[in-house]
């Protein structure tokens, strides 16, 4: 897996409001996995967890995440980035999730009643896929 940070290509798919799954790990180390909204920044990657989800206390047990990212058009293009939570907070004022939610939808989160955690992610290695083999720098994963 190479090393971050990500080339320029990568992070520009990344910037995209492309679909998401993140894995984190079950107290007995078995994998649970979601789709998730994301947003990409300095290198680093938000989410946003409802307060009441299991992977929010996977997550304060153990830091450990994967997120892979697919292109919207071909999910045979897409980046898996390997890290760890490193920073988790309250979500005062949704802010955070009115932001992954305006970047996916146009619009403010919608549940207003529910408190929430934002989580970032500190990438410590990824890798692509593009079409049928492993992503190389000067691929052009944005159109």
């Amino acid at each position: 897996m190479p090393p971050v940070p990500v080339p320029p290509e990568v992070d520009r798919f990344l910037r995209e409001p492309n679909p998401a799954v993140m894995a984190s790990l079950r107290p007995g180390g078995g994998p649970h996995s979601v789709a998730t909204w994301y947003d990409w920044e300095d290198g680093r990657a938000l989410i946003s967890l409802d307060d009441s989800r299991l992977r929010l206390g996977f997550l304060r047990r153990d830091p450990r995440v994967a997120l892979t990212v697919m292109d919207g058009d071909d999910w045979y293009r897409h980046v898996s980035l390997i890290g760890e939570v490193e920073e988790l907070r309250p979500d005062e004022g949704l802010v955070d999730i009115d932001r992954l939610a305006t970047r996916y939808r146009g619009r403010p989160y919608s549940n207003r009643t529910s408190p929430r955690t934002s989580a970032w992610l500190r990438i410590d290695r990824w890798h692509g896929w593009y079409g049928s083999r492993a992503f190389r720098e000067g691929d052009a994963l944005v159109g």
